[in-house]
């Protein structure tokens, strides 16, 4: 898989732009600020449907214009997809493929497989758990776009509960007396049918991705201590669907004291996380920058490794790495990776990417991007 063609308008700093790419390796080039990283943003949205840096899509339309437009071209087995998203804040998204709307943007899901490597993924390793919440939830969507569903009507479910458990608890701290509270029953039972889905998910998911994460590790810091991931589930059971559901059911009627004088709810997978570990301590406070540098890297390369081994290959990313990285480290990881069926890398400094890459350059400058060998 490949992306052949890319056309942005009106996104980020773009008011105009197509790019022609080729399978292999492609390096972009140009001082930090003139919209490297925009352009596999672009892509990582189209894949994805979000931004890897920003929560919300305001500030992906440039200013001034009301909608950013990204179009795909994408290259499977000789046959070709042209994939659309119109980006309108406020309203919902509208996306294409080959020229025909489709009822929802999610239906587009799978048709852009990609694994982004950027700076903000250090977060995965120092950050909250909802960094590493994310991290597994858009690798499921990646490999079975169908749990794009699962995870919204989970989404929908915690929002309406939430909304009801605070809606009670104003109205008893202003005085206005106890709500009715039985509907939590019904949301109650819905809770626990998607969050059983999502959570025994992570778990298998986790259970594969594991080899994965170790290799990559031990490939990138040359055996500097072994890697490991565990998903820490707050009930216990899985990935037996019907025992998480039902140990979902219990926590949540043991926790309802508890959540009603908070106001929030208080069990489920959004409560969960994923344990990084090198050698026997937590990464998260113990791993110094280069370690956790190189597990955030680790833990990429292993989604890129799992979907790869899945039939379909993706299209590979790094955003301003390998300035980050030792030589030895340089050069390892362009041994990774050089032979991914596409590979794009930004640099602000052509040097910081190993020779051995080869492939095609552009160089990058405010709005425009022009081939240069």
């Amino acid at each position: 898989m490949y992306v052949s063609r890319l056309e942005l308008v009106d996104f980020r700093s773009y008011p105009h732009l197509v790019v022609e790419f080729e399978a292999g390796c492609s390096v972009l080039v140009g001082p930090n600020g003139v919209g490297k990283t925009n352009l596999v943003e672009a892509l990582h949205y189209l894949s994805t449907l979000d931004s890897h840096r920003v929560a919300v899509d305001a500030p992906l339309v440039r200013a001034g214009a009301t909608t950013a437009v990204i179009r795909g071209e994408i290259v499977h087995d000789g046959r070709s997809l042209l994939v659309e998203l119109a980006v309108e804040p406020g309203r919902a998204n509208r996306a294409r493929l080959n020229g025909a709307p489709v009822r929802r943007p999610r239906e587009v899901l799978g048709a852009l497989r990609m694994v982004l490597f950027a700076p903000e993924d250090l977060a995965l390793v120092r950050g909250d758990p909802a960094e590493r919440r994310r991290y597994l939830d858009d690798l499921l969507v990646a490999r079975q776009p169908r749990y794009a569903g699962v995870r919204a009507d989970y989404e929908r479910v915690l929002k309406q509960r939430n909304a009801l458990l605070r809606t009670a608890y104003l109205a008893r701290k202003v005085g206005a007396g106890a709500r009715d509270l039985s509907t939590l029953d019904v949301w109650d039972l819905h809770l626990a049918q998607h969050g059983a889905e999502l959570m025994a998910a992570r778990m298998e998911l986790c259970a594969a991705l594991g080899p994965h994460v170790a290799k990559a590790y031990d490939a990138v810091a040359a055996g500097r201590g072994a890697a490991t991931v565990a998903y820490r589930p707050g009930v216990e059971g899985g990935p037996d669907r019907a025992t998480l559901a039902q140990a979902l059911s219990d926590a949540l009627t043991a926790a309802r004291p508890s959540e009603v004088d908070r106001g929030v709810t208080l069990v489920g997978p959004h409560r969960d996380d994923l344990t990084l570990t090198l050698g026997e301590l937590p990464a998260k406070g113990y791993a110094s920058h280069g370690e956790s540098w190189s597990f955030a890297l680790a833990l990429r390369l292993a989604a890129y490794e799992l979907l790869r081994a899945e039939g379909v290959e993706p299209v590979l990313a790094l955003d301003d790495v390998f300035a980050e990285l030792d030589t030895g480290r340089r050069d390892r990881l362009a041994e990774l990776v050089g032979g991914a069926a596409q590979l794009l890398v930004t640099c602000a400094v052509p040097q910081d990417v190993p020779q051995r890459l080869g492939g095609v350059r552009y160089d990058v400058a405010e709005g425009a991007l022009r081939r240069a060998g």
